[in-house]
Formats: C-alpha cells, sequence, structure tokens
C-alpha cells in the first residue's frame, strides 16, 4: 500500500505536469484504488474553457479506462492559502463511483486536511438512486 507522504509527493508531482495557460492555477491529484494501485492527473485546460478537465477527473478517469472502478483515497493540491478541495462537477463525477471517497486536501504549504466525499456533496446521487425514482 501506499502512504499518505508517498500519494501527497505523486499528487505534487502531478501538480507540476498541469496545463493551465488561462488560469495558471495548476492542480495535482493521486488516487489510490483499494488494490494499491495509484493514477494521477492534473488539470488540463483548453481556451473551450468548458471542455477543460480537472485534475480528480482526470485521474480517475484514467483509472476507469484501466478498469479500476473501487477508490480508498484521493490527494488533491493547489497553491491556495485554503485545503484545496474539488469542485461540485468533480465531487459529483467521483460519487458515481466512490460516495465513501476519502479526499485529502492539501494547500500551498502541504498541510493536509481530510474529508469524506460524502462530507462534501450532501444527497449526492448514482445510478442506483436514480433507479428508485
Amino acid at each position: 500500500m501506499t502512504t499518505l507522504d508517498e500519494l501527497k509527493e505523486l499528487a505534487i508531482e502531478a501538480q507540476k505536469k498541469a496545463y493551465c495557460p488561462y488560469s495558471n492555477f495548476p492542480v495535482g491529484a493521486a488516487l489510490e484504488c483499494n488494490d494499491g494501485t495509484v493514477f494521477t492527473g492534473c488539470n488540463i485546460e483548453n481556451a473551450s474553457y468548458p471542455i477543460g478537465i480537472c485534475a480528480e477527473r482526470t485521474a480517475m478517469s484514467k483509472a476507469i479506462s484501466e478498469g479500476h472502478y473501487d477508490f480508498k483515497r484521493i490527494v488533491i493540491v493547489a497553491n491556495t492559502a485554503d485545503y484545496c478541495s474539488p469542485c461540485g462537477m468533480c465531487r459529483q463525477f467521483m460519487f458515481e463511483f466512490s460516495p465513501e471517497l476519502e479526499l485529502i486536501c492539501l494547500n500551498a504549504n502541504h498541510d493536509a486536511k481530510s474529508f469524506s466525499l460524502n462530507e462534501l456533496l450532501v444527497h449526492g446521487f448514482n445510478g442506483s438512486s436514480m433507479s428508485n425514482r
């Protein structure tokens, strides 16, 4: 298994690969699967802003495209004074696969604060909740 310090370092390294010429807001993420496999991601912007992708969704998309669907935790880092928490779109995307996911949010000093996804996305919905309508 990967240690929290190792996950932090992987997220920090991923942040360095961010393509963010419009916002100048690099974000990195390191996603640990339940089997111990780790996928990293960075934000990738585009001149057509809505088609960019956040670091969290990049990491999770890489994992899913490789057949991984069970996730333990994700570390997210940005150069912010406060802890970098995921946007609403990322929260809903992650909830689809892992409502109990642990999020470790870092700030510019690489201090960490831990949240559960359920804590950040109260009453999120996924395929199973939609079939109950």
